[in-house]
């Protein structure tokens, strides 16, 4: 195991020495939030696949090919389906806008009061994101150390917010590089050959497996698309995704980008399921499935190579967590903050450093939040109920419907997030009608609203389209010229 501990540590060492170095580069607003604006494809494909691509879709990968077979892919493949609609609808006029928020472009285009609405709902999703991966931690810290799951979920939560905390964008965009690296060594170049191996090859594996766990329906059409519309819907208007998004230095890079990240989710689903049946196959009879990923690096690979894959593992939890981490702050300080505190000491702190104590702050609350939660999923459909439930519809409008008006979209919101909580305390936070009551209440109450109070008025609809036609956002554009000055 020390070779396991050495490779851990100077991963660790490494993410935070990213993280320290990257300071000098956040200099700005727009450094510290969106690197700049300046990421190329191949930059810009490894830190959305990093972001997208978490504890869940990796160690929840394996644990649904242990229980279903093939078909437990489906969750990562709606994840990368996601990505892929991302890019191909939307990901040009996100890059445009030249927004930091979901509520800054929904305050964009229809010129009233949707942000602060809009904004609560999207900071409850991002501090959840947040929360459940840093809960993830304490798997990997568990099996390489057997320490409690306070323990690892500190050492881990800790790691993130320091990294985050110091450079922003630039920290979580260099780390999600070196974990992209690691993820796709360490999980598809290493763990995938292995593990078939072991479990006989392809050949192999259909005598020791039941024949449904090589039909990719097995797991169940509801299931199919329940991840359909809560992952690949969610994906498309979460801040930890359009915050990515928002980094590419042109629309093209965002457009080609996106297609390789998508493409890579596509096979990283289905990797995390083979190694699941693998696993299966090798060790049937596990108590837990959530077990199967861990067992199966802990009893096949070598010392040294076991650290990788676990480091492999440590990384996809890290990058989705400094994700949503720096979601969550861009959306308390653009948002939420600017509204409560114009005249306080707050204001006269630079804002890289405004956003800096915001993500340290908000990265303990996730981590004290971590120590105490105890229904993950629960916490997490919630989360996606309310995004999907209370936001799609508002943002979609905005940005395909001109009829789209401020009363229809703040309606929308309020009735499908109410609707959507209602069905949860009715039908259960593991059901999923919630979900689908919320995105027709939801869409119901926007386009009769909208058609029943008056247009948006020109002039915001003239802005709005000068901005998707590539219009420089003043503000940005001054705070630019200042720095250079």
């Amino acid at each position: 195991m020390v070779g396991d501990y050495l490779v851990i540590a100077l991963y660790i060492a490494g993410m935070v020495g990213i993280g320290w170095i990257s300071m000098r580069l956040a200099k700005t607003k727009s450094d510290y939030l969106v690197a700049g604006r300046r990421l190329g494809w191949f930059m810009y494909s490894g830190t959305m696949s990093a972001v997208v691509l978490g504890g869940a879709s990796t160690v929840g990968g394996v644990k649904l090919g242990y229980t279903h077979g093939i078909s437990g892919a489906w969750l990562v493949i709606t994840i990368g389906l996601g990505i892929l609609v991302l890019h191909a609808l939307f990901a040009r006029r996100l890059v445009r806008l030249r927004v930091y928020t979901v509520g800054e472009m929904l305050q964009l285009r229809y010129g009233g009061a949707t942000t602060t609405m809009s904004s609560v709902v999207m900071w409850a999703y991002t501090l959840m994101i947040t929360v459940t991966s840093t809960l993830a931690f304490a798997t990997i810290f568990k099996v390489l150390l057997g320490i409690p799951n306070a323990a690892g979920i500190a050492i881990g939560g800790s790691i993130v917010v320091l990294y985050s905390a110091l450079g922003g964008m630039w920290s979580i965009t260099l780390t999600d590089i070196a974990q992209f690296v690691i993820k796709t060594i360490g999980f598809l170049l290493i763990l995938v050959p292995v593990a078939i191996s072991a479990a006989g090859g392809f050949a192999g594996m259909p005598s020791k497996l039941e024949p449904s766990y090589f039909d990719f329906g097995a797991i169940g059409g509801a299931t199919i698309v329940a991840y359909l519309v809560t992952y690949s819907l969610g994906l498309l208007i979460g801040q930890d995704i359009w915050q990515r998004v928002f980094t590419a230095r042109t629309p093209r890079v965002a457009t080609v980008g996106g297609i390789i990240s998508g493409s890579y989710c596509l096979i990283y689903g289905l990797a995390g399921a083979v190694i699941g049946m693998a696993a299966k196959a090798l060790y049937p009879d596990l108590a837990n499935a959530q077990d199967a990923f861990a067992t199966i690096v802990e009893r096949l690979l070598p010392t040294g190579v076991r650290g990788l894959v676990l480091a492999a593992a440590l990384s996809a939890m890290m990058s989705t967590a400094s994700g949503a981490l720096i979601g969550c702050s861009t959306v308390t300080t653009t948002d939420l903050l600017v509204k409560l505190w114009r005249r306080t000491a707050w204001q006269r702190l630079s804002e890289v450093n405004q956003n800096r104590v915001t993500t340290l702050v908000l990265g303990i609350l996730a981590i004290g939040i971590a120590m105490v939660v105890n229904d993950v999923v629960g916490a997490l459909t919630v989360a996606y109920n309310l995004l999907v439930g209370g936001l799609l519809v508002a943002i979609v409008g905005a940005l395909f419907w001109k009829r789209g008006t401020t009363a229809g979209a703040v309606a929308s919101i309020a009735a499908g997030s109410l609707v959507a909580v209602v069905s949860m305390i009715f039908a259960g936070l593991e059901a999923n009608e919630p979900i689908f009551y919320g995105l027709g209440a939801s869409l119901v109450v926007y386009v009769v609203v909208s058609l029943l109070t008056p247009a948006t008025p020109d002039e915001v609809l003239r802005a709005w389209s000068q901005r998707l036609a590539g219009a420089a956002d003043p503000a940005e554009h001054r705070a630019t010229t200042a720095t250079s000055h």
